[in-house]
């Protein structure tokens, strides 16, 4: 159900930008809901409203479909083969790829929402999320990776803190990350 889900939006993706596509799924419903109309009413003498959402429904996730493993699976090898072959581009398009793979990719990375104390003298605590909790590659026990964004900008800052000073929070990830993107401005959802 989920890849049928997944389909349909690719299907979306793939037909045109927000205005051309709503015109194009009305357009589409009409045409449709008004052939599956005349078929069924031709073939079996009778009428079902609404049967056009059902077809439509199955066209968009065809095309989702095709558009995912005929046009944008091999665009994409052909794409990834280019840039590894030029050192300095396959670095930083590795770079951003893992970074917005991390926020949106199938391995979400920001999952762990923590509370940070940063200055023992004071309550100064930060908001972030811990990115990795093996610190072996380094050689530090009892320490986890976290990452502080920044409000008002797509960038943050890496810390490698003791655990003892983070907090694990039971809040959603992306609302978090809002929170701290928007510098505390957009509030959290009221359930």
């Amino acid at each position: 159900m989920k890849k049928l889900v997944n389909y349909l939006l690719q299907g979306l993706l793939y037909i045109a930008p927000l205005t051309i596509t709503g015109y194009i799924i009305y357009a589409a419903f009409t045409f449709l809901d008004g052939i599956s109309q005349k078929l069924l009413v031709k073939f079996f003498n009778v009428e079902i409203p609404g049967l056009g959402v059902l077809t439509l429904l199955l066209f968009l996730i065809i095309v989702g479909f095709i558009g995912r493993t005929i046009i944008a699976d091999p665009l994409k090898v052909i794409f990834k083969k280019i840039i590894e072959s030029i050192p300095l581009l396959n670095f930083v398009y590795s770079a951003f790829n893992d970074l917005f793979s991390a926020f949106v990719g199938k391995e979400k990375k920001f999952n762990q929402p923590v509370l940070v104390q940063v200055n023992l003298n004071t309550d100064l605590e930060k908001l972030g999320f811990i990115t990795e909790e093996n610190l072996d590659i380094l050689k530090e026990k009892g320490k986890v990776v976290v990452y502080f964004p920044h409000s008002y900008n797509f960038s943050g800052e890496l810390f490698i803190v003791p655990k003892e000073r983070v907090k694990p929070l039971a809040v959603n990830s992306s609302e978090l990350m809002k929170f701290v993107v928007s510098a505390g401005l957009s509030g959290w959802k009221k359930d």
